[in-house]
Parts: C-alpha cells; sequence; structure tokens
C-alpha cells in the first residue's frame, strides 16, 4: 500500500522539480548514505502502522480495553498522522526539512517509549496519537529531502524506487516481527523497539543530512488545522460512542448505547459543523491548507474518494482478521502475522505487472476490475467460521484482494497527478495518502461499530440464560466479522461506482513521473 506522502509547496515556491534543472549544484557526495536514513525512517513509520495490529489482542487483555474502544490503538495514529500531514509538509517546508525530520523522529522515538509503558489504556491511545503526529512532521520532510538532494531525474527515481518498495514490503514486515515480539517477549516491545532505532537514525541523519528550507510565504493555516483535526476527531468518536453496547468483550463498558443516543448524536452533529466550516474557510483562505482546485478535479477527486474508501475496508480487515486468527483460531501472534504474508506477497507481485500495464490500458480499465476482485475477496471472507480451512477461505480470499488492489493504489497514485502542475506536486500527493488514512480512521471506527451490534444483536437472539451467554460467545464474534466483512465489501463497492463513474483519464494523460506519486 502506498503510504509515503509528500510535502507540500506553495505554488510561489521554488519546487524541487525546478531545483533538479539547476547546473551549479553538484550532487552531494553522501546521498545515498542519506537516503539509507531517510529509509529507515519510512521503514519505521510504514511498520508502525501494521506492527501493532497483531499485538492489539494482547495489549486489549492486558490493559482491559472494551471492544468499543480497542479502534482507538489503531485510529488514534492514523487520525492524527493523515490529519496532520499537509501541516507537516508546510513546516518541513518553512522550517528546515533537516530539522524537522530530527524533532520528528525523536518526538516519535518519545511517544514510542510512553506507548510501550503505558499502564491504562487512555495513556495508550495518546501516547499512539502523538506517534502519529511525529509521524506526520517526519514522512514529509524525509521525502522532501529524498527529492531535493536527488537532483538527476533516473537518480531520484531509484530514490523513489526504493520508498515504493519499502511501502510495499514494510506492512509485511511489520506483521512478522509484531507477531515475534508479542509472541516472544511483549505487546508493549512492539512499541518500545521503535525507540533505539529513531534515535539512531536522528544522530546518523545530524551528520548525513543536509538542510533546506522553502523560501516566500511562510504563513499556516491554523485555523484550517483546528477545524479539520476536531472535526475528524468528533467523527470517529461519534462512531465510538455508537460502538458502546453491551457485548461479551466488553467487560468494563455495559452501558447500552447506539446510534440514537445523545452524545452520539452530539459528536456527530459537532462533526458536520466543523468538517463543514473547514470546507467554507479553505474558499476563503489566502494559505489554505488545503487547496481546494486540489481536490475539485474530477480525476483527482475521484482517486482520492477511492483512496479513502479502499483504506476505510482495508484497514478494519486487518483489525477483525487479526482477532479471528487470535480469539476464534487460537493462532499464536506469530503463526497470524504469517498468515497476512500471502496479502502482502500478491500485492507486491501484482504491483509489477499492474505498472507495466498502466501506459498501454490507463488507469480506469485496470481500477474498475481491480474493485471488482477486492469485492469479491471482502464478500469470500464474509463465509469464514470456527471451523472452515484457512487454505480454502482466509487464503484464496487474501490473494484475490491483493490481486485487485494492486490495480487500484498505482493507477489512483498515478490519476491524482493528473493535471498538476509542479507547484502542487507535492499537495496532490500529500493528499491521496491522507486519504487513505482518514478512510483507515473513519472505516475502522466504522466497522467496529457495525461489529458490536452485530455481537450484540446476535446474543439478543441466541442467549436465554448465563450459559448460553458462554457458549455463543465466539459464534456471536464470527457473526459479527461475517458482517464487518459485508460492509467492507460494501465500501468496496462504493470504491468502484466512483472509479466507474468518475475516472474518466486516457492513457496519454498519465504523467511521466506517475511512479514518484505512486511512492
Amino acid at each position: 500500500m502506498p503510504t509515503t506522502p509528500a510535502d507540500e509547496p506553495d505554488a510561489d515556491v521554488p519546487t524541487a522539480a525546478s531545483a533538479a534543472t539547476a547546473p551549479t549544484e553538484e550532487p552531494d557526495p553522501r546521498r545515498w548514505w542519506a537516503l539509507a536514513v531517510l529509509a529507515a525512517a519510512q521503514l519505521m513509520i510504514v511498520l508502525d502502522a501494521s506492527i501493532v495490529n497483531i499485538a492489539l489482542p494482547s495489549a486489549q487483555e492486558d490493559l482491559g480495553i472494551s471492544n468499543a474502544n480497542r479502534q482507538w490503538v489503531i485510529t488514534a495514529y492514523t487520525l492524527a498522522f493523515g490529519g496532520l500531514l499537509l501541516l507537516g509538509g508546510r513546516i518541513a517546508d518553512y522550517t528546515g526539512r533537516k530539522r524537522t525530520f530530527i524533532i520528528g523522529l525523536l518526538g516519535f522515538a518519545g511517544a514510542s517509549a510512553l506507548g510501550g509503558i503505558a499502564s491504562t489504556q487512555a495513556l495508550l491511545f495518546a501516547a499512539r496519537g502523538l506517534q502519529g503526529a511525529f509521524a506526520a512532521l517526519m514522512a514529509p520532510a524525509a521525502l522532501s529531502i529524498v527529492t531535493v538532494t536527488f537532483t538527476d531525474p533516473k537518480e531520484r527515481a531509484k530514490a523513489f524506487g526504493v520508498f515504493g518498495a519499502l511501502a510495499g514490503g514494510g506492512a509485511a514486515i511489520g506483521l512478522v516481527v509484531g507477531g515475534v515480539l508479542t509472541e516472544y517477549a511483549s505487546w508493549r516491545w512492539c512499541l518500545l523497539v521503535n525507540t533505539p532505532v529513531a534515535i539512531l537514525v536522528a544522530v546518523l541523519a545530524v551528520r548525513l543530512v543536509h538542510e533546506s528550507r522553502a523560501p516566500g510565504d511562510t504563513r499556516y493555516d491554523v485555523p484550517g488545522v483546528l477545524l479539520s483535526s476536531l472535526g475528524l476527531v468528533s467523527l470517529v468518536y461519534g462512531f465510538t460512542e455508537a460502538a458502546k453496547a453491551a457485548n461479551p468483550g466488553d467487560r468494563n463498558d455495559t452501558s447500552v448505547q447506539g446510534w440514537g443516543d445523545s452524545s452520539t448524536i452530539t459528536f456527530l452533529v459537532l462533526a458536520v459543523v466543523l468538517l463543514t466550516a473547514f470546507v467554507i474557510w479553505e474558499t476563503r483562505a489566502k494559505n489554505p491548507l488545503l487547496p481546494l482546485r486540489i481536490v475539485l478535479d474530477r480525476n483527482r477527486g475521484g482517486a482520492y474518494l477511492v483512496f479513502l474508501l479502499v483504506g476505510a475496508g482495508l484497514f478494519a480487515m486487518f483489525l477483525f482478521l487479526t482477532y479471528y486468527f487470535q480469539i476464534n483460531l487460537g493462532y499464536t501472534p506469530l503463526k497470524a502475522g504469517f498468515a497476512f504474508l500471502p496479502f502482502s506477497a500478491g500485492l507486491i507481485l501484482s504491483a509489477g505487472v499492474v505498472a507495466q500495464l498502466l501506459p498501454r490500458l490507463g488507469p480506469r480499465p485496470i481500477m474498475v476490475p481491480g474493485l471488482a476482485l477486492a469485492v469479491v475477496g471482502m464478500l469470500w471472507l464474509t463465509q469464514i467460521d470456527a471451523t472452515t480451512p484457512y487454505v480454502t477461505h482466509v487464503l484464496p480470499s487474501q490473494l484475490v484482494m491483493s490481486v485487485g488492489l494492486a490495480g487500484v493504489f498505482i493507477p489512483a497514485a498515478s490519476t491524482a497527478l493528473i493535471g498538476v502542475g509542479h507547484h502542487d506536486a507535492g499537495v496532490a500527493s500529500a493528499v491521496l495518502n491522507t486519504s487513505q488514512q482518514i478512510g483507515g480512521s473513519l472505516g475502522t471506527a466504522l466497522l467496529n461499530t457495525i461489529f458490536a451490534g452485530a455481537v450484540t444483536a446476535y446474543l439478543v437472539d441466541h442467549v436465554h440464560s448465563p450459559q448460553d451467554a458462554q457458549r455463543m460467545g465466539p459464534d456471536a464474534l464470527i457473526h459479527g466479522y461475517q458482517v464487518a466483512f459485508f460492509w467492507g465489501a460494501v465500501l468496496f463497492a462504493l470504491a468502484l461506482v466512483v472509479a466507474a463513474t468518475l475516472i474518466n483519464a486516457k492513457k496519454e494523460d498519465i504523467p511521466a513521473d506517475a511512479a514518484a506519486g505512486a511512492a
């Protein structure tokens, strides 16, 4: 999955592309060592999005986290990361990319240590949010440094290729590493392991990375940041409040609430008000956080919407399969990590084929069949139960989904750059990655809410005594997974409709540097 954000230059700020044409600058002789440092930081960010998934059941049991609240371990990170990416790009440009990169690394190290020693769920959620915030500083700064360090187009393409490979393979590595650490050490080490690595990378960055910044207007859109961040948090929290229904996993939360609860309605209404105000403000701001011209184009807007919907379904799929493997099938954390590898392998292998087909066919002829396969794969997961073999249900569904989504990520990333000038290339790529992260946050919260409601409804229908509750608990969980997977397939189907109706770009419209946008 492409998860690497780009920086966000202003329209009147010289870009890395223009800098590349300056003949007076000699290439940095230590640029490849610098790339290794930057790649290590990027790998850490990608790993952290998946390594915690495998550890989540153990962390939930250890800290007594309710089923309704467990999604915050994931969404606190993705929400902060996605919500602050655009601001992080501006901070890197204006205050210095090297300085921002190092601050991001040290902050990430501290937040990881805080999460690793967390004694309460609130402290863990806060630490994950801090991790996401510092990642939002680190990631765009890293890619900006790559762009200005590698001025030769061929070398820059190789550097972007390194980032793309990390984006594809890092998630798979995270699943296995998370399984090893959780099984043989503790779930806490899935967070603590970042601290020494981040500090080491920061020390190396001081010696190997050169400082750079963008001249010109350095104003920040603070109202835009506040309105968008608070609006998204309110939306996710509204979903969480709706999920607070009694179910077998919620030993610490027995209040029966739902979509009609006053708290749920309050937060959802507040989210609508804040996000509407954000859009209105962005149309009037002199230096907007999100220039609306980027998202209102038919093809680019369609690509962002596809990424949001696919991210929503995909993040939730990882969450529920993790619990199905460990709680229902009794897999160890390590075995659960390996059980996800076919998905990552299929995605990586298929991406090479898609990259060859894209210039010949254009985006829509690849995206539409790809999303159709993703829908089929997700619906296949609705057939799982406590006795279905892995090789006949989960494995083929993962492979079908991975092949299909490989046909979505690369064409969508390329489509997001169609018609974008050099001055908007950074923000266009950053919005794409923001869409995926925000989609993951909202999708995880929404589908976890649907899951909780399905579990509760199943128990209401089937439990008539305390003994029944104990006996029917595993079946209720599987029913919840099935319902969640169904709605995940609905999200993929909506993405299919968007791709079929909005994406009309031709193969000749794909920019020549599309690979960089997909990195």
